[in-house]
């Protein structure tokens, strides 16, 4: 099956009009760093293609190699044990030394050096110790005595678990954010400067015509969250800045956007359009699958629409996987101004129909006014993503040539990593909270998704240049670029990110002959 889609990633659908085959991406957010481990090599790597013939076009590497920004089923089983953060386990000392015990195990490749007061080798002198009444289980060739029998207590056991529980630990905070999370340090929910910092945003927007580049300026470091729906509005170009005219515009808007639904969302089931409307389907339960709001039925409904009209008023490049992921932010954004309470957890069919029908028109209209500034990303041969991948590839090696040779080295190509940087725009690599941040400058940025992006990826990359050095194999470090340990950013992590991607497009965006070699 994976191979039949290789052959024909790069097909146009004749049914549809523009298509091109769905860009696979990794189903799985990033996981926990505290449960990070590093994992044996699979005998047969399946990225053999790769190391043996250096790929010369796009095209005869998405032909000739397996989806390296993948990670399917059969993988997943064997490298995502574990993939819950700690305070999912049951709760008890059994779960704590269970956990601390597969790290170890993973962390030393030895089974028989983990808690040597737990498991018991077989004797030489020829006794079973389960002769002895105690109960065991067998392990690869070995006895571990359950936990009933185990001496748990004992002195290194003991001194074990306690300076794993004193280890500084984050607290675990929600995929999307609430108003008290305004940092991931847990800090209070509204200071005295961000309380100024709303007034002035107040200000802005309570002036009978808003000046869109004050609130720009304001914006690029973080809009509070009270504000965030009506700001991402203004600086999408959704809404004018004329403060009379809004109700009327959005009035408008959202019955045209209904009026689509009439006219063309009941041919979602023609030949033409089946196949785009079978491959929405398909991937809307994959979209953030540990956050119970985009489970809930009616918001899945509310994607399958907003997908399906984008792509059938947009033939040039249809849909794309990946799009799926961009109405995310938007509709988090908008519906967190009708709650106040945990939004991820939150039952949309609570609302009612008019308001839940405004979110679905505000989030359809602010993702194709994103789009309209990415499309090339997304038409056939998605050369926009081909483009920033080679400018990132040259940026790294003026930046940082130690990484870049590194990747060299490995043989470890751009594209086999930074592809779903650029198609999900990091989506797949932040907790949600944080692309909402991240995406607050960008809306600020003249051309944020775009062109800024690219210094962020950049900024991104070299964040993690000590784990990267440290890798000494091909598939240790593309799992490591695929598995980023950003699960406990916040705000903070997001603004020096940020802050370095300005850096280096203050030094290289206006400098060509210091961009290139």
């Amino acid at each position: 099956m994976a191979t039949d889609n290789r052959i024909n990633f790069w097909r146009r659908n004749t049914k549809v009009p523009g298509s091109v085959q769905p860009v696979y991406g990794a189903q799985h957010p990033p996981l926990d760093p505290r449960l990070r481990r590093t994992y044996p090599k699979d005998p047969k790597p399946k990225f053999n293609n790769l190391k043996s013939k250096k790929a010369c076009s796009f095209h005869e590497f998405a032909c000739s190699t397996n989806d390296a920004w993948d990670i399917d089923d059969e993988e997943d089983d064997n490298f995502c044990g574990t993939p819950f953060p700690m305070s999912f386990m049951p709760s008890g000392q059994d779960s704590t030394l269970s956990v601390h015990s597969q790290k170890l195990q993973h962390e030393t490749g030895e089974t028989e050096h983990v808690l040597p007061h737990i498991l018991t080798p077989p004797r030489n002198d020829g006794h079973n110790p389960v002769d002895d009444g105690s109960e065991c289980e067998g392990v690869n060739g070995k006895f571990v005595k359950s936990s009933s029998d185990a001496d748990i207590s004992t002195s290194s056991v003991r001194a074990s678990l306690q300076k794993q529980q004193s280890l500084p630990v984050r607290p675990i905070i929600p995929l999307v954010a609430r108003i008290s999370d305004q940092n991931a340090s847990g800090a209070p929910p509204m200071t005295v400067r961000e309380k100024n910092r709303l007034d002035k945003f107040k200000q802005l927007l309570a002036s009978p015509n808003t000046d869109l580049e004050e609130l720009r300026k304001h914006s690029w470091s973080g809009i509070p969250r009270e504000v965030r729906p009506i700001t991402w509005r203004l600086l999408s170009g959704y809404l004018p800045a004329n403060k009379e005219r809004r109700e009327l515009v959005l009035k408008r808007k959202r019955e045209e956007y209904f009026g689509f639904i009439e006219q063309y969302y009941h041919s979602r089931t023609d030949e033409h359009y089946k196949d785009t409307y079978r491959q929405i389907h398909i991937d809307i339960p994959r979209t953030n699958p540990l956050i119970p709001l985009f489970q809930q039925p009616a918001v899945q409904e509310v994607f399958e629409r907003i997908l399906f009209i984008w792509a059938i008023r947009h033939p040039a490049s249809g849909y794309v996987q990946g799009i799926n992921d961009l109405v995310t932010p938007f509709f988090v954004v908008f519906l967190s101004e009708f709650v106040t309470e945990d939004v991820e957890n939150f039952d949309v069919a609570a609302l009612p129909l008019e308001t839940q029908r405004n979110i679905e028109a505000d989030s359809f209209w602010c993702m194709s006014k994103l789009l309209d500034g990415i499309q090339d990303n997304y038409t056939f041969a998605q050369p926009g993503i081909q483009n920033k991948v080679k400018a990132l590839e040259e940026l790294v090696s003026r930046i940082d040539v130690d990484i870049h040779n590194h990747f060299k080295k490995y043989e470890v190509e751009y594209l086999q990593f930074a592809f779903r940087w650029m198609n999900n725009l990091l989506m797949r690599e932040l907790p949600l909270r944080c692309t909402i941040r991240l995406w607050d400058t960008y809306q600020a940025e003249a051309e944020g998704f775009s062109h800024f992006h690219l210094y962020v990826c950049a900024a991104f990359l070299i964040e993690w240049r000590r784990e990267i050095l440290c890798m000494v194999d091909f598939q240790s470090l593309l799992m490591l670029l695929q598995n980023l340990p950003t699960i406990h950013w916040g705000n903070e992590e997001v603004g020096l990110l940020l802050a370095e991607a300005y850096r280096l497009k203050y030094m290289f965006a206006d400098a060509p002959s210091h961009y290139k070699r």
